[in-house]
């Protein structure tokens, strides 16, 4: 099976500074990362990296059979790649209904598959709020308004960004269960979470990263079969 993404040797740097060193990772379609790590490990430069969001990148990186190295992050998304940034970065003067629209466009094969109708089914609080502005929504409203946007985009890659950082647990939740319905619909996911263990719940492989470089790359059995890497790498 060819990878859906492959990411081989990638050096990622901020001016002078090298963030990513060497990393190699592979995404097969419809498979669930989880990717965890202590803050400043490299899990956000990954994401920005692959999104084509940091100019001074190199290495090789190809999704969906095409080489996205040097492509703008605008032609990285039209190739099925969606990105639910830390921060959410939902526009506060457009409503709701008016975020979600304005993404909206077929996937690859020309499916639409996630439609308002269908986003609304899946986060009914939004259907709720669908004439309210995107400033007065709470974090967890607009965490499911920034995935809901990317769903919109009919992707066969999602990378979520501190999925449930700062949320209540109830709406934490939702999210889990959001993931477990995205990862139904065969849409692969790279998720960055500090909750470990609800990433075990829905992850097909965890992926550690520490200074730049991943640490570790495996099954959750195998990762909880091993506490080592979590006391060394998480300090849990």
């Amino acid at each position: 099976m060819t990878p859906l993404l492959k990411i081989s040797d990638l050096r990622s740097f901020y001016g002078a500074s090298q963030a990513l060193h060497g990393l190699s990772l592979t995404v097969n379609a419809g498979e669930q990362i989880a990717l965890i790590g202590r803050n400043g490990m490299g899990k956000t430069t990954l994401l920005k990296s692959i999104v084509g969001l940091l100019e001074d990148r190199r290495g090789e990186v190809r999704f969906a059979g095409a080489c996205t190295l040097s492509a703008k992050p605008e032609d990285i998304a039209r190739k099925g790649l969606a990105y639910v940034p830390e921060g959410r970065g939902v526009f506060g003067s457009l409503s709701v209904v008016e975020n979600l629209v304005m993404s909206a466009r077929a996937g690859r094969s020309g499916g639409r598959r996630w439609t308002l109708e269908r986003v609304f089914e899946v986060f009914p609080r939004l259907l709720q709020r669908r004439g309210n502005g995107g400033h007065q929504l709470s974090g967890g409203e607009q965490q499911m308004l920034s995935i809901g946007r990317a769903l919109m985009t009919n992707p066969d890659l999602i990378l979520l960004d501190e999925a449930t950082e700062g949320l209540a647990p109830m709406i934490a939740r939702e999210i889990w269960k959001t993931l477990e319905i995205i990862r139904g619909e065969g849409i692969a996911t790279i998720v960055v979470d500090k909750d470990h263990r609800s990433l075990a719940n829905v992850a097909d492989r965890m992926v550690v990263m520490s200074r730049g470089e991943i640490a570790f790359d495996g099954t959750p059995a195998e990762l909880n079969a091993d506490p080592s890497i979590l006391d060394k790498h998480l300090g849990v």
